[in-house]
């Protein structure tokens, strides 16, 4: 009597058949899904003195892969140049295998394309810098990336982009 407690009859998560209907979502595994990494002009390149300039793009893909199962792939892709010519040229697809339950649908896409990338762009990071280092030149440390500001930022136009279509046309 003493050690019953009260505090689970008030959570309507917890049901009395002990099946647990919280949302959740967990990173199974990640990994490198491809890695190429060229030094095209390599052994001139490391005479060369010039500062290169460094081209760094990255995509975002989210796909269903199975039963409340999710892969999430970073495609970074890197190019370093100077004037003499190009040093390296770095295509990374990191991605995760993410487990989801009871998740609304309207917010999968949030944290697919804001939290996911944030939880993998250290490692994949971290990927980069290795195949840099282990191509002859100094490690590559990508800055930081705001994923969620980005994501924001894309809400706004897709919300922005909508608000015009639907504006009033043809009037005098």
């Amino acid at each position: 009597m003493a050690d019953e407690t009260s505090a689970d009859i008030n959570n309507p998560a917890l049901q009395p058949n002990g099946e647990d209907t919280s949302p959740a979502i967990g990173l199974i595994s990640q990994y490198v899904k491809d890695l190429s990494f060229e030094n095209p002009n390599a052994p001139a390149v490391y005479q060369w003195q010039d500062a290169p300039q460094i081209d760094v793009q990255f995509n975002i893909a989210a796909e269903g892969v199975g039963d409340s199962l999710f892969e999430v792939a970073l495609k970074i892709d890197v190019t370093s140049k100077t004037d003499a010519g190009t040093m390296f040229v770095i295509d990374l697809k990191y991605a995760g295998l993410f487990g989801v339950r009871n998740v609304p649908e309207d917010q999968l896409q949030p944290f697919f394309l804001a939290e996911a990338p944030r939880i993998l762009f250290p490692f994949a990071r971290r990927v980069v810098a290795d195949a840099v280092r282990d191509g002859g030149f100094a490690p590559l440390l990508l800055e930081p990336i705001d994923f969620h500001g980005l994501f924001m930022q894309q809400v706004q136009q897709v919300d922005a982009e909508q608000a015009g279509a639907v504006a009033p046309v043809g009037q005098a």
